[in-house]
């Protein structure tokens, strides 16, 4: 997963510039795609410290995340929160009003779970990544990732088992058929291979 961390001091070097000369931030994910559209956002805690560690935070998280997106437009379509990154499948008007949103939610969070955890100045959250949805396929693929990502995990054997999770409003609104015929016409497969392991 820290692959960086691995890297010697002159590889790190050298993985920056090549980063900076690509047109990338030097140690940050890029957002390379700025249009209107699906994309699946995942945002880790900082060096995936579990600190999303109850049931109550990440109900907060989730909570505060449909707040401030319905606020701005966001259409939240899929949703896992685990232990310390969480997904969500979203169709964005415009990514560049991202950033705004995770810095109000991340700074709420952060600031009382370290007064919680007599944790104070812990940094909680990194940066987010996007991937933009590409097709129906990627669609319905990157769901069915969303939902099978706490038994990806190991957290549970089903995902019916994980509360955090966009499966119990699927299960709810188009039925356990639907999910399954789902599951068979889209499977994971290797989806997250290399960047969610």
């Amino acid at each position: 997963m820290y692959e960086y961390h691995k890297l010697t001091p002159q590889q790190r070097l050298e993985l920056a510039q090549e980063r900076l000369k690509r047109g990338f931030p030097s140690h940050s994910p890029p957002h390379p795609i700025q249009i209107e559209g699906f994309y699946l956002l995942t945002i880790a805690c900082y060096q995936h410290q579990k600190i999303l560690n109850n049931s109550s935070r990440r109900q907060q998280l989730l909570n505060l995340l449909f707040e401030k997106c319905i606020h701005e437009g966001i259409d939240i379509r899929g949703w896992v929160i685990l232990v310390n990154h969480y997904h969500l499948l979203v169709y964005l008007p415009n990514l560049s009003i991202l950033t705004s949103i995770f810095k109000a939610i991340h700074g709420v969070t952060s600031y009382q779970w370290n007064l919680e955890d007599n944790q104070r100045g812990r940094r909680v959250w990194y940066r987010f990544s996007d991937r933009a949805i590409r097709s129906e396929r990627h669609y319905y693929t990157t769901l069915n990732y969303i939902h099978y990502n706490p038994v990806k995990h190991n957290y549970v054997n089903s995902p019916y088992d994980w509360l955090e999770s966009s499966v119990h409003w699927y299960l709810k609104e188009k039925g356990r058929e639907w999910l399954r015929d789902s599951w068979v016409k889209y499977p994971v497969r290797d989806c997250g291979k290399g960047w969610d392991d």
